[in-house]
């Protein structure tokens, strides 16, 4: 799923290309993508880009009249610009918005439709879209501190829930917490101070970093190779890939879709984390430390 980074760098490659534009129709491939009856999507025909903004994993294009295009790419959901005269949307294309200066196309691999489209008029009904999660860029210490300690989850599921966190998923929680050198296991509720600082500071550091990486490979262009799994990731993704801090397995545990990637060396002192699934299969032979895997 397109996290922070992403939508950021979405949004800075979209402002040169529709920001002020007039979008001249939008064209529903799939019915399915469209997730609101009012206002019609009719309604947006016409009317200029205005302003463009991020809320949590969303990217919203304002439009004059304060009527609101909100897209949710979900996990399989990406965006795609094809200049006048371009290659017209294939066959996973859900959306097509056009404009003088081109075409933004709303694609998602996959046969599950989850990418989504609502039309909101109004601040106070766009405001209803906002999860609340904290925008830890703009936060303190204190801040972040607070929403950790508000309820019990482990710090992963915190990290990803946008009622607490604006824009994180799985991808950059594991980056985060591998940085700070904490195990997604820890109860939210359970850090110290010294432990949310560098959490804090980790968190700040991941998403801007990875930020800037995005922005310099797409450069000019437009976003064509967005995943969450990339090169240079410390941890996700690379299950018995060294850890490039201390050179262990990097390790995994699996529930329901997901997966959480970390190096036991680094984040729990050399415990491997029970995998619901595969720990009850083999219980006792389950490794409880990392030398018995290594």
């Amino acid at each position: 799923m397109p996290e922070l980074p992403d939508i950021v760098v979405y949004l800075e490659c979209l402002a040169p290309r529709v920001l002020h534009q007039r979008l001249e129709t939008v064209r529903i491939v799939n019915p399915f993508v469209l997730r609101s009856v009012v206002p019609p999507i009719g309604s947006a025909d016409g009317r200029e880009v205005v302003g463009l903004r991020r809320i949590g994993k969303r990217i919203v294009l304002e439009l004059e009249g304060e009527l609101f295009l909100v897209i949710h790419l979900m996990i399989a959901g990406r965006l795609r610009w094809r200049p006048p005269g371009g290659k017209p949307p294939g066959r996973p294309a859900l959306a097509a918005l056009q404009f003088p200066s081109g075409t933004l196309v709303l694609t998602e691999a996959g046969s599950k439709r989850r990418a989504s489209i609502h039309v909101v008029e109004g601040i106070a009904a766009l405001r209803e879209v906002d999860r609340g999660g904290l925008e830890v860029l703009d936060s303190s210490v204190s801040e972040l501190a607070a929403r950790l300690r508000s309820e019990r989850h482990t710090v992963k599921r915190a990290l990803t829930d946008p009622r607490l966190f604006s824009g994180i998923g799985n991808a950059y929680s594991d980056e985060i917490l591998h940085r700070a050198q904490l195990s997604p296991m820890t109860m939210s509720d359970r850090l110290d101070d010294e432990a949310v600082a560098r959490l804090h500071r980790a968190t700040v550091q991941v998403l801007r970093e990875w930020t800037n990486r995005l922005r310099a490979e797409v450069g000019d262009g437009f976003p064509e190779k967005v995943t969450a799994f990339r090169e240079g990731m410390a941890v996700h993704g690379r299950y018995r890939e060294p850890c490039p801090a201390c050179g262990a397995p990097v390790q995994r545990i699996r529930y329901a879709a997901n997966e959480t990637n970390y190096c036991a060396r680094c984040q729990t002192g050399g415990r491997l984390l029970a995998d619901r699934a595969r720990s009850r299969i083999l219980r006792e032979d389950w490794p409880r430390n990392l030398d018995e895997v290594e």
